[in-house]
């Protein structure tokens, strides 16, 4: 099993610090100084860096580490990433050295145009695209886009640890339980985020199958979901995608 530890960063960001012996590989490191901070504090040095997306809060440590370390860059072909040393599409394995696994790369474009995830079995690195019970905003792609995205992550086992790039579990719950003001499962859930968060602990990682149940940005084909957007627009929905648009809207404004 791998050793990941989160590394608060800015406002609400992760930095994923994924550790074997004492290397680590930083994912999405929007800032320097944490993973500097961590690194020299248990003697630890920095193997490569992985990037999911181009926005500042996440590449904006990307330079530093890299010329400090001497870690190789891995990140989207089809965005621009600082220092990027190794362009990666859907299909392409990411190769880090005999003592990480081999992740594979998925296109999960949405939240940005050129948007990557990282996979391997039983763990996902998915930037902004998934969170726990919400998902990215759309910056560059489109509803659909993002939620084709969504549906090819929701298909991974049920098992996989999901490790997204922010701390945005009881705000997205608070929507949730606003759609759905009925369903026990979000208001547990939300109680148990809060009582995490009053003790500075973070609500994640989440897995496939728990975002399966309390994420409704995967249950656009949800009877009751459906009912909740058809009551709020006054119009019927004829396609998951429709009710996953409107979703994503409501979402924006609450």
């Amino acid at each position: 099993m791998l050793s990941i530890t989160p590394l608060p960063a800015l406002r609400d960001n992760y930095i994923w610090a994924i550790a074997s012996g004492s290397e680590i590989v930083a994912v999405d490191p929007g800032q320097a100084g944490p993973v500097q901070h961590w690194l020299r504090a248990g003697n630890r040095s920095l193997a490569a860096i992985l990037v999911t997306h181009h926005h500042p809060d996440h590449v904006g440590g990307v330079a530093e580490l890299a010329t400090t370390w001497d870690a190789p860059v891995y990140g989207p072909a089809h965005e621009t990433i600082p220092h990027r040393d190794v362009a990666l599409s859907a299909g392409d394995t990411c190769l880090l050295g005999k003592n990480f696994p081999v992740f594979q790369v998925l296109d999960i474009p949405g939240h940005t145009a050129g948007h990557i995830a990282y996979y391997c079995p039983g763990y996902l690195f998915c930037g902004d695209t998934l969170f726990s019970a919400g998902c990215g905003k759309l910056f560059e792609g489109t509803a659909a886009e993002l939620y084709t995205s969504l549906g090819k992550l929701a298909r991974l086992p049920g098992s996989t640890r999901v490790y997204p790039a922010h701390e945005y579990t009881v705000s997205n719950l608070r929507f949730a339980r606003h759609v759905l003001p009925q369903e026990p499962a979000l208001e547990e859930n939300l109680a148990s985020a809060l009582k995490i968060r009053e003790n500075r602990q973070p609500t994640l990682p989440t897995t496939i199958a728990r975002e399966k149940c309390i994420n409704l940005f995967l249950r656009p084909g949800d009877a009751a979901v459906k009912a909740a957007v058809e009551a709020m627009t006054g119009q019927k929905m004829e396609t998951e995608a429709a009710v996953f648009a409107v979703l994503r809207e409501w979402k924006d404004r609450f």
